[in-house]
């Protein structure tokens, strides 16, 4: 069952289910924009190249939460504290994970899944070790394992440690248990930060995380 289900069971849900909710969310999509372009100057949506399964670049689609060009300004990719950058609306939109509504697209035509990985940047993915690129295995996600244990509270060698974990037990259960997951950690409004500094984001590198032979990711508390 969990070989049937990733290889064609998954993909089958993810296109029923992008597409309900497309039909079915659609006009609080369309409130949600007209809100974006009435409080910012700039378009409704945010375009984004990422890395996706196997490593292919796409575009990922999320309503813009932040001024134009915010990754060149302040904090970069990074957050701070009452962030300037983040618009009127957009600390609503981030906090409920409605900004991402978007990516509905990008799952239907098959770049993302409901569950899975969160999709890397580039220059993110060219830093990965062997170990760490296992999680390109998988289409990336709107929600994931990482994101119902920590979500952004969690550094990226934490979050990669839960998502390589996920790729090793990825099954229907799994999904099903992020997805209930997920719902509970909107509705209390936990694992958002919004003073995650930069330093915190790129700490995925090899000099954060240990490399054993078998492939896991550890702490370095962790090791024996």
């Amino acid at each position: 069952m969990s070989v049937l289900y990733r290889r064609y069971v998954k993909r089958l849900l993810d296109i029923v289910l992008s597409f309900m909710g497309l039909v079915v969310l659609l006009p609080l999509m369309a409130v949600i924009a007209i809100c974006i372009r009435l409080t910012s100057d700039g378009p409704a949506l945010f375009l984004q190249e990422r890395i996706g399964l196997h490593g292919k670049p796409f575009r990922m689609i999320k309503f813009r939460s932040m001024v134009v060009g915010a990754e060149h300004m302040g904090a970069g990719y990074g957050m701070e504290k009452d962030d300037p950058r983040i618009t009127r609306i957009g600390k609503w939109l981030r906090t409920t994970s409605l900004d991402e509504l978007p990516q509905l697209w990008n799952i239907l035509v098959g770049a993302m899944s409901i569950v899975g990985p969160r999709p890397g940047l580039p220059y993110q993915v060219a830093s990965y070790t062997q170990g760490q690129a296992r999680r390109l295995s998988v289409r990336p996600g709107v929600t994931g394992w990482a994101q119902i244990h920590g979500r952004n509270e969690i550094p990226w060698s934490k979050r990669i440690q839960l998502d390589l974990w996920y790729v090793d037990n990825l099954s229907l259960a799994v999904d099903l248990s992020i997805v209930f997951g997920t719902v509970l950690v909107i509705l209390s409004r936990s694992g958002f930060r919004q003073d995650q500094l930069a330093s915190e984001v790129e700490d995925f590198s090899p000099k954060r995380v240990i490399e054993e032979d078998d492939g896991r990711r550890l702490w370095p508390e962790h090791r024996q």
